[in-house]
This record gives structure tokens, sequence and C-alpha cells, in this order.
């Protein structure tokens, strides 16, 4: 017989279901793990972090080949493995992560196969603000996993305002933010700029060789580390030195946390121009180790930073005179973007609220 769970923050038998293998799943286990009886189903396999987490009898691998961004009918095949183990866990909430895959499964299952626990639906980013868009098929299944929620998370307003349209009731929205604020950095390198978003098309990596091209114009200091790594690297470096800047721009491939903190802390600016995108923990990121963000003119973006006060929304090639003034007060805006990141882009905090809001809609066992 399964003993009555206390209404309390945590005190609950808790899913999360989505690609363990990514390292944003693993920061929402390492913040649940002591706060609730956690569970975890990977359409893929497991990163090595989980297990000091999560022990073996509390996962499961589906192993589905998934494609990058979700939405692969792979998980779908899965599906029936995965509601029979839901139904053995009776678990108090169901809580995907990525709702046009992993929030398919969690409603399918729940309504199938006819579970007790609620479902907490974590939206982030591509699966609410480019899925939806690719046909009615797309949109009316995100609808349908929207309204299967009891609750829904957004890490932006932009975000949270495009999931009620699409007809999701109850929406918190807070940042995915950091584990915890990185120590103030040292003296910055000027004129250096960091890049770490994908190579991939979404991430528009081009545009930030262009940006950076019309800055080392202006400025023969510059210079710009290109991190991560993607479809693209190999046409980016090819054009990096087609265009002069071989010995402007250097290319370091995935970077561990230890080696992205110290690219971080040694750049003074900090690009990331996606096409599509809600608040990217990378920005969150770069404005807690002290760097100028130059960002892509998106309405998540327009959140974090007023352009020519704490950093610059682009909307073409920035404007010599204005980012020589920006970089001249890279200090104060430095010291800003930490105090903000620490008052509203840490992770802890947010996953208290939200531990909070679940005591309180609860399901009945």
């Amino acid at each position: 017989m399964i003993a009555p769970v206390a209404a309390r923050p945590g005190g609950w038998r808790h899913v999360l279901i989505g690609d363990a293998q990514s390292p944003h799943l693993l920061k929402w286990a390492r913040a649940l793990a002591p706060r609730v009886e956690l569970y975890v189903a990977s359409s893929r396999g497991f990163d090595a972090g989980f297990d000091g987490l999560v022990s073996a009898e509390r996962r499961l691998a589906l192993d589905a080949d998934v494609r990058h961004g979700g939405g692969n009918v792979a998980t779908l095949r899965r599906l029936p493995e995965l509601a029979r183990w839901l139904r053995r866990i009776d678990a108090d909430w169901l809580h995907p992560h990525y709702l046009t895959s992993h929030g398919t499964l969690a409603v399918a299952a729940r309504f199938g196969w006819r579970l007790r626990g609620r479902i907490v639906g974590s939206a982030w980013g591509s699966d609410i603000l480019v899925t939806p868009q690719q046909g009615a098929a797309w949109r009316w299944l995100t609808r349908r996993v929207l309204r299967g929620c009891a609750l829904s998370t957004s890490d932006s307003m932009h975000m949270a305002e495009q999931m009620r349209r699409l007809g999701a009731g109850e929406v918190m929205v807070f940042p995915f933010g950091l584990e915890a604020l990185p120590p103030p950095p040292p003296a910055k390198q000027p004129w250096l700029f960091f890049a770490n978003r994908g190579l991939e098309p979404i991430y528009a990596p081009e545009r930030v060789l262009d940006v950076f091209a019309a800055i080392a114009q202006q400025q023969p200091a510059a210079r710009l580390v290109v991190a991560n790594d993607g479809s693209l690297r190999a046409a980016l470096q090819a054009r990096a030195a087609a265009i002069g800047l071989g010995d402007r721009v250097r290319f370091v491939g995935r970077l561990d946390a230890v080696a992205q903190a110290r690219e971080y802390a040694r750049a003074a600016g900090y690009l990331s121009l996606p096409v599509s995108d809600s608040v990217s923990v990378s920005v969150l990121e770069a404005m807690a180790h002290g760097c100028v963000p130059l960002l892509s003119d998106l309405p998540a973006n327009r959140e974090l930073v007023e352009s020519g006060r704490n950093g610059l929304i682009l909307t073409g090639m920035p404007q010599p005179a204005e980012l020589a003034a920006l970089m001249a007060r890279a200090d104060p805006i430095a010291r800003d973007n930490r105090a903000w990141v620490q008052q509203h882009g840490l992770f802890e905090p947010a996953v208290q609220r939200l531990l909070a809001r679940l005591a309180q809609l609860m399901p009945e066992r």
C-alpha cells in the first residue's frame, strides 16, 4: 500500500520526462532530487551525472533515436513502455520537458493509461516559438499538450504569452537560471568577445561572424572566441579565413563548465544572435560573468537588455560610436548585470516557488 503524501513542497513522487543526456535536464534533477522522491524517464540514455542523483531503480531509458529539437515519432513508439512504468510508480506529478515531444508522451500516457498524476509541463523555447508555426497539425498537438497540463512553466514573459494564446491555463514564468552566481570577474580583456551558441542555422553563427567583422574593421584589438560545435563549423572557419579574420577568430569547440567560465571571465563582450529564442541560459551566464551582451532583436532578449544601457539589441550592424561608448562603460554595466542576475536569474528560488505551487495543486491519492 502506498503511504499518503503530505501537502507540502516536495512531499511527493515526481517524474522528470525528457532527454537525460541533456545538461539542462540534469540541472533540473540536481535541483529536485533533494526535495522530492524523484524518478526520471529519458527518451535516450542518461548522462553520467545522474548516477549519484537518481538510483537505477528510479530510471527508465527509452533509447529512442531523437533528432535535435524534439518532435520525433521515435519517442511515440516507446509510449506503452513508458506508460506501464509510470503506472507502477503511481507518481503525483509528471514533469515533461520540451512539450511537443516529451509533453506529448506525458499527456498520451496519462489519459491513455488513466494515470492519477497530474502534469506540469516545462517549455524550452522552440517547442513553443517555432514548432507550432510549422503547420496546423503541430499547432493542434501543442494546444493539446498545453491543455493537458495543470501548470506550465516558461522562461520568458514573451513565451508565456504565446503559450496562453495556444490554450495554456496557468503559466509560471521564471528564467532557467544559474545554480550559483560566479565570482566577480578579474580584469577583462578589452575588445575580446565570446560566442558559445550552437553552430547551427537557428543560432545564426554566420551573423555572429559578420557582426564581429564589422567590429574588427573599426577596432584593431578586437578578438573573438567561438565555442560549441555544429554542422556549420567548417564553413564558418573557412569564411573567417576568407575575409581575413583567421588570426582574430579562434574556434575552440565544446567546452566543459570550467573552461567555459574562464572564457566568460576573460571576455568583455558576448555575442548571441539566434533567429528564435526565449531567455537563454548562456546570456544569463554571460551577464553574471560581467560580459556586455550584444543580442538579436527578439522579445525575450528585450526582457534582459535595454539597448544602449546594459547591452545592445542589434537590428543591423553595431554603430561604432554607440558600441565604443557602451564598452567604455563595461565595468558599471558588469556590476548592474550581475546584480540583476542575482535578484532575478538564479534557479534555486524559482524551483522553491514552483514546488510551493505544486503543493497547492497536489492531486489526491
